[in-house]
């Protein structure tokens, strides 16, 4: 599968990284440097590379929107039309200085997004888990007993090739629902970022969901 990177920060280097020793062809972009770019591709492996949003957007079968809510618009622009694309998003709707969520309750961020490219398949996925964590799952993929990670959405296809990536990266896909359920997902993700950032034990942190039957 081919995958476009749109913003190549902590999540998004590392899930990019991570796709890419999976199997897959990913393109990095949106960073602060070209550098960055070039040295992100070369510690993935021969199956990324470095380029613009719009090249990274272009050809993919899957686009991962990585960047802080305040960026939406400029990243969009660049990366051009992103019509019948599959668009999982992990970016969380937060103000400039990370300290709130600036849509929540009646909305969602993903919801927001999704308004903004309507033509898009929009999911909102691996936003409930700390980048710290990212590395230590995959390696330990192999694992019977994998952390649940929550998803939504309101396309099948697109829910589908997200599953697919989340099982891909270690964990085990948890459907959600639509994609109004992000209004849900999205402050569950402060609550683990604040038992991550602030709890005993460091951010290494993940979840999992079990059900009990008699």
């Amino acid at each position: 599968m081919r995958i476009g990177i749109l913003g190549s920060g902590l999540m998004g280097g590392k899930l990019g990284t991570i796709f890419a020793r999976a199997g897959h062809q990913v393109v990095f972009s949106y960073a602060r440097s070209e550098r960055k770019l070039v040295r992100l591709a070369r510690e993935a492996g021969a199956k990324a590379r470095a380029g613009t949003p719009r090249e990274a957007a272009q050809h993919a079968d899957a686009v991962l929107l990585a960047v802080h809510w305040l960026r939406f618009d400029d990243v969009l622009k660049q990366a051009g039309d992103l019509s019948d694309k599959v668009v999982v998003t992990c970016s969380l709707p937060m103000n400039e200085d990370d300290s709130a969520l600036v849509v929540g309750t009646t909305s969602s961020g993903a919801e927001a997004l999704a308004k903004k490219i309507p033509k898009a398949r929009v999911v909102a996925a691996f936003n409930t888990v700390p980048s710290e964590v990212l590395f230590d799952v995959y390696d330990t993929r192999r694992r019977a007993r994998r952390p649940s990670l929550v998803y939504c959405g309101d396309d099948r296809r697109g829910k589908e090739l997200a599953a697919g990536l989340i099982r891909d990266a270690g964990f085990d896909p948890v459907d959600a629902g639509p994609l109004r359920i992000a209004r849900y997902t999205e402050p569950f993700a402060l609550l683990v970022g604040q038992l991550a950032y602030e709890g005993e034990g460091g951010p290494e942190l993940a979840y999992r969901f079990e059900r009990f039957r008699k």
